[in-house]
C-alpha cells in the first residue's frame, strides 16, 4: 500500500450478519481532495464511513489511512482520522469542553488547538463551551462534532451529513474553513452528503454508491462542464440512478 494517499480502500466488502452492505469497493483519496459521496438511503453510505473510521469490521479488503493499515495498525491509522459522529451519539453528560479535551487527549495534545477555538468564535461556538451536550440544539451539536473531527490536524476528515442543522452563515463558515485546511494542510475530506450544492460548488470528485457499489464517479471538470452546458449535477445524478 502507498503512503502517498490520505485514504486507500482495496476490494473492500462488509456487512451485517449474513447481510452484504458493501461489495468490492475501491477508491483512494488523494491529500488536499474534497471527495463527496452520495447515494440513495440504504444504499450504504454510512456503513462505509462505519468501516473507514474503524466502527465496523470489513470482512474483507484493506483500508489504508496515511500509509498505515486500519486493520494491522488502528492506533497510527486512528491518529491520523477526523471523524465527526453523528450529533445525537455525543455524550450527553459531558460539556463540550470536555469533550474536546478528551479527543485532544486521544490523540496525545495537551490542549485544545488555538486554531479550533479560532473556528469555535467564528461558528459563535464559545458561549457552549461549559454546557452539557444534552442541552445543545441539533445544530450546536453538529458544529461540535465538526470541531472534534478536526482535532489533531488529521490527514483523512471524515463526516456524514454534516451540514445538516446548520445555520447558512455557520454552513459557510465551515465551508471556508474545511477548503482551507485541504488547501494549506493537506488533508483529504471524504463528506457523505444528499447536498448537490456542494457537489456543484466544492467537490473536488463525487461519486454515487448504489446497492452497495460505486456506480459512477465525476471528475471536477466534468461537474463544471454540466454547469457550463447549462444543465447541471442533478441531472446526470438521476440519470444514473435510473429516475430519467
Amino acid at each position: 500500500m502507498s503512503g502517498s494517499f490520505a485514504l486507500e480502500i482495496r476490494s473492500l466488502s462488509a456487512g451485517y450478519g449474513e447481510r452484504v452492505v458493501l461489495e468490492d469497493i475501491s477508491l483512494t483519496l488523494a491529500p488536499g481532495e474534497w471527495y463527496v459521496l452520495l447515494g440513495p438511503n440504504g444504499s450504504g453510505k454510512s456503513t462505509l464511513l462505519d468501516c473507514v473510521v474503524g466502527r465496523l469490521r470489513v470482512a474483507r479488503g484493506d483500508i489504508n489511512i496515511a500509509g498505515h493499515s486500519l486493520r494491522a495498525a488502528p492506533f497510527e491509522s486512528r491518529r491520523r482520522l477526523g471523524y465527526g459522529c453523528a450529533p445525537e451519539t455525543l455524550p450527553a453528560l459531558l460539556t463540550a469542553r470536555q469533550c474536546l479535551e478528551v479527543h485532544a487527549a486521544a490523540k496525545q495534545l495537551t490542549a485544545i488547538e488555538d486554531d479550533l477555538l479560532v473556528l469555535a468564535d467564528e461558528l459563535k461556538f464559545m458561549a457552549y463551551l461549559e454546557a452539557f451536550v444534552d442541552t445543545l440544539s441539533l445544530g450546536t451539536r453538529q458544529k461540535l462534532s465538526i470541531l472534534l473531527a478536526l482535532v489533531g490536524n488529521p490527514s483523512l476528515i471524515v463526516l456524514d451529513e454534516a451540514f445538516n442543522g446548520l445555520d447558512p452563515a455557520s454552513a459557510l463558515v465551515v465551508k471556508r474553513h474545511l477548503r482551507s485546511r485541504l488547501q494549506h494542510r493537506g488533508a483529504a475530506l471524504l463528506l457523505a452528503t444528499h447536498a448537490l450544492d456542494i457537489v456543484e460548488h466544492h467537490a473536488d470528485r463525487a461519486a454515487v454508491l448504489i446497492d452497495g457499489r460505486l456506480k459512477r464517479e465525476w471528475q471536477k471538470d466534468e461537474i463544471g462542464a454540466l454547469r457550463r452546458d447549462g444543465q447541471n449535477f442533478e441531472s446526470s445524478l438521476a440519470q444514473t440512478i435510473g429516475l430519467r
